[in-house]
C-alpha cells in the first residue's frame, strides 16, 4: 500500500495548537490556572485579612459551600494555602487554612488589583483597604522597580520575550506606554 504524500502525517508536525490560556510556558496562563476566578482571589484576600476557617470564608464571602470546598482544595494543591487541623473542645477535628510562602508572595498581586480597581472601578466610597508602610504609615503603591531600586514609569516598561518563549511571532514591545 502506498500513501499519498498529502495524506501522510508530517514528521515535524507541531501537533494541535494549545487552547488559549493553557500554554504552560506562559507565567500568566499558569498563574490564572490557580487564581482564575473571583472566588479564589477573594479567598486569598480574606486569608491576608487573617481569616483561616472555612466558616469564616463562607460567612464573609457568601460563597456556596461546594465552590468554597473546591477553591480551598485548589489553593492547597497549588501550594498557596496549607491545611492545619484543630479541634474545639468536645468537637470533631476541623481544618483551617493558612498562607504559605507562595501565598504570601501574592500580596503585590492583590495590591495591584486593588490599585487598578481604586482608579478604574471606584466604588464612590473610597478605597476599602489602604496599603502603607507598617511603621511609618506612608502610602505604598505597586510599581516596576529595577534591581538597583529605581522605579520605572509604566510608559517606560518594555515587554520582551524571555528564554521560555516558544512563539517565533512574539516580538519585544518597547515601550508599552503611549496612546492605545
Amino acid at each position: 500500500m502506498t500513501t499519498d504524500r498529502s495524506d501522510a502525517p508530517h514528521a515535524l508536525s507541531p501537533g494541535p495548537a494549545p487552547r488559549p490560556g493553557t500554554d504552560s510556558r506562559c507565567s500568566i496562563a499558569r498563574t490564572m490556572q490557580v487564581l482564575g476566578d473571583k472566588w479564589t482571589v477573594l479567598i486569598v484576600r480574606e486569608a491576608f485579612r487573617g481569616h483561616t476557617r472555612f466558616s469564616d470564608f463562607r460567612r464573609i464571602l457568601g460563597i456556596p459551600t461546594d465552590i468554597l470546598t473546591s477553591r480551598l482544595c485548589g489553593l492547597v494543591d497549588a501550594g498557596v494555602l496549607e491545611r492545619r487541623g484543630y479541634r474545639e473542645p468536645g468537637a470533631r477535628e476541623r481544618f483551617d487554612y493558612h498562607l504559605t510562602s507562595a501565598g504570601d508572595a501574592l500580596l503585590p498581586v492583590l495590591g495591584a488589583l486593588a490599585q487598578w480597581g481604586n482608579v478604574y472601578r471606584p466604588s464612590g466610597h473610597g478605597p476599602s483597604r489602604l496599603y502603607q508602610h507598617a511603621d511609618t504609615g506612608e502610602a505604598a503603591s505597586i510599581a516596576f522597580v529595577t534591581a538597583a531600586g529605581r522605579v520605572i514609569a509604566p510608559e517606560d516598561i518594555a515587554i520582551v520575550p524571555g528564554p521560555g518563549e516558544n512563539d517565533p511571532e512574539i516580538f519585544a514591545i518597547r515601550p508599552v506606554g503611549g496612546p492605545h
